[in-house]
């Protein structure tokens, strides 16, 4: 008799291992189990930094809600504004949320942009390494996990069953996720821990293979030449030099993961919005070729045979020979360590004319201690003036160096300023700026011009995590654009330019969606530019965050006005442009920069 029925035990057996495996993946025997503290993982923010599960639950949290999610899955954006209306609606009550990108190849630059698009201001988090996903047993987008103040997992599930793989029902159903919160914040066990999620399923992230053939000589070399040593060379912004195998090798691992990454070469704009001339980044078979050098333990190849760098800059002065050299007097003396407030110097020499400059360079004697520079002009005696800013230097920037025919003019009576800032480097040193000028050759068609899309009657309330500033500037004439640049301090979050034309059409120029205030850029536009019609309005809106969750925050419980010092804030998208109308034709002295009348 009990052979007889070996068969069908065999079978219904062979079943449960197919059944088993389907329950698992759709959350009903977790890996996890409920009650418990899951292993230890780290997430990465928007400024790339990793941030553990303690950091989302400061003094005070009842319970962190984490949402897996991508960017592509459709179901995840449906819900998106269901979870936001869930936030707001418990953060008072101690509930801390964030979003967990599990995208395998999504970009913590596109993240970011996820989030501003979306209007989210709580955390969206990467989980670049699935550590998260494998420690809490999700296998689905959107899947939402509960944790109690204590951070042992109550609830992993749904979020309600309103939207799912085949279409939507008209209501919602039970909300599982608002129930187990309700529920945990009663102190009742979870009447539900566990529910099935069916939305996207994860995929983990791309494993490279360490290959055979990869050398640094032969393979790495032309991409790092391409992409790096721009600023990874001998007196470059980079803190090593890739010009050498030898220091190349000893930080394979870091090269590894700031390309895994994306954080290098930097680049912070949205792949969505406007193409650039200056963009930066590594395609997907270029950092496959460096993770794979590095998971093949860095090797050389013949370096007799590497590719020649690309011609670099062998004098300080990027620009050529100057034609004026403004130093500044005395040094800027920094401490070994602490916070250094912004220095303003002011250079000496007074332009007596009206001077036009096609080239401008601001050097440091001391590169590695100044993170980044702005130069403007202002009338003696008054005070420095953002509006009339010329240009910047900042890590990974070039120097300004415009086209024949196009020109900066200083008006006559007006002195340069800067405004520096410095950082410590453990020990004691000094700086002196110096600013070099080249004049144009050929005539002068063009001024280059910018406005500045700009409030500064702003006040930023203590704890806001997305305080949204908007500000718009009208452009009189017809307008061909340049480029923008955007500028704000330590709670900088996001800047997003827009340009509305007289015909009602509206385009988004650019989405700064992570900015950084350690790698201030430009975005420019190339060739002929881009064109604009009078009357198009520039529309800027941007995002700060005030929270004690942002790292760099010197006073989240403080409200925050605008201000000269890295402490208080600014608010300016700078938009360059020419006047398509403007037809200068000026002949410009070479030695001094002044207009001559061609009729002398």
């Amino acid at each position: 008799m009990r052979r007889g029925r070996a068969p069908v035990v065999y079978a219904l057996n062979m079943l449960s291992v197919p059944l088993i495996a389907a329950l698992a993946l759709a959350g009903a025997e977790p890996p996890l189990d409920l009650g418990a503290a899951p292993a230890r993982f780290m997430l990465t923010d928007r400024w790339y930094l990793p941030r553990t599960l303690d950091e989302l639950a400061p003094d005070g949290t009842n319970a962190v809600v984490l949402v897996f999610t991508t960017t592509a899955c459709p179901i995840a954006g449906r819900y998106v504004p269901r979870i936001v209306e869930l936030e707001l609606s418990y953060r008072e009550r101690g509930v801390r949320f964030a979003f967990v990108d599990v995208g395998a190849d999504t970009s913590m630059v596109e993240v970011a942009a996820w989030q501003v698009e979306r209007g989210i201001g709580f955390p969206v988090l990467k989980d670049f390494d699935a550590g998260a996903v494998d420690a809490l047993g999700v296998t689905r987008t959107p899947e939402a996990v509960v944790l109690d103040a204590d951070l042992k997992l109550r609830y992993r599930g749904r979020i309600d069953r309103q939207y799912r793989l085949g279409g939507a029902r008209p209501d919602r159903g039970r909300e599982d996720l608002r129930e187990a919160i309700d529920d945990l914040l009663a102190g009742r066990d979870v009447s539900q821990p566990t529910t099935a999620v069916d939305g996207c399923r994860i995929t983990r992230p791309r494993t490279v293979a360490p290959p055979t053939s990869v050398v640094w000589a032969s393979d790495v070399v032309p991409i790092v030449n391409r992409h790096c040593v721009e600023c990874h060379r001998p007196g470059g912004e980079g803190p090593f030099s890739l010009l050498d195998y030898d220091e190349a090798r000893a930080n394979a691992e870091m090269i590894r993961e700031v390309v895994a990454q994306r954080r290098m070469p930097p680049w912070f704009a949205s792949e969505g919005h406007g193409e650039f001339v200056n963009r930066r980044g590594l395609t997907a078979a270029e950092r496959s070729v460096v993770e794979g050098w590095v998971l093949a333990g860095a090797p050389s190849g013949d370096l007799a045979v590497a590719e020649e760098p690309p011609e670099l800059p062998t004098d300080a002065w990027e620009i050529g020979e100057p034609d004026l050299v403004i130093r500044q007097l005395g040094t800027t003396d920094l401490p070994a360590d602490g916070y250094v407030p912004y220095q303003y110097v002011i250079l000496p020499h007074v332009f007596l004319r009206d001077t036009w400059i096609q080239a401008i360079q601001i050097l440091p004697r001391n590169r590695p201690t100044l993170h980044h520079a702005n130069l403007a002009y202002f009338k003696v005696g008054d005070k420095f003036k953002s509006s009339q800013f010329i240009t910047g230097q900042v890590p990974g920037g070039d120097p300004m160096d415009l086209p024949d025919g196009i020109a900066v003019r200083i008006p006559a009576g007006s002195v340069l300023g800067l405004q520096a800032h410095y950082v410590t480097t453990g020990r004691a040193e000094s700086d002196k700026l110096s600013v070099g000028i080249r004049f144009p050759r050929a005539p002068v068609m063009k001024r280059l011009r910018h406005t500045q899309v700009t409030d500064t009657k702003f006040v930023i309330p203590p704890h806001a995590s997305a305080h949204e500033v908007r500000a718009t500037r009208t452009l009189k004439n017809d307008s061909r654009g340049v480029g923008m640049f955007s500028h704000m301090h330590l709670r900088g979050r996001d800047m997003t330019f827009r340009a509305r034309t007289p015909d009602g059409a509206s385009e988004t120029l650019l989405v700064v969606p992570n900015y950084s205030f350690d790698w201030q850029m430009s975005y420019r536009w190339g060739g002929e530019g881009k064109r604009f019609p009078a009357g198009t309005k520039i529309d800027v809106v941007a995002h700060f965050d005030n929270s004690a969750f942002n790292p760099f925050n010197p006073a989240p419980d403080e409200a925050v006005r605008f201000g000269l010092q890295t402490f208080h804030e600014m608010m300016y998208g700078f938009f360059f442009f020419l006047d398509e109308e403007e037809q200068l034709n000026l002949s410009v002295d070479p030695k001094r920069g002044h207009a001559v009348d061609r009729s002398e």
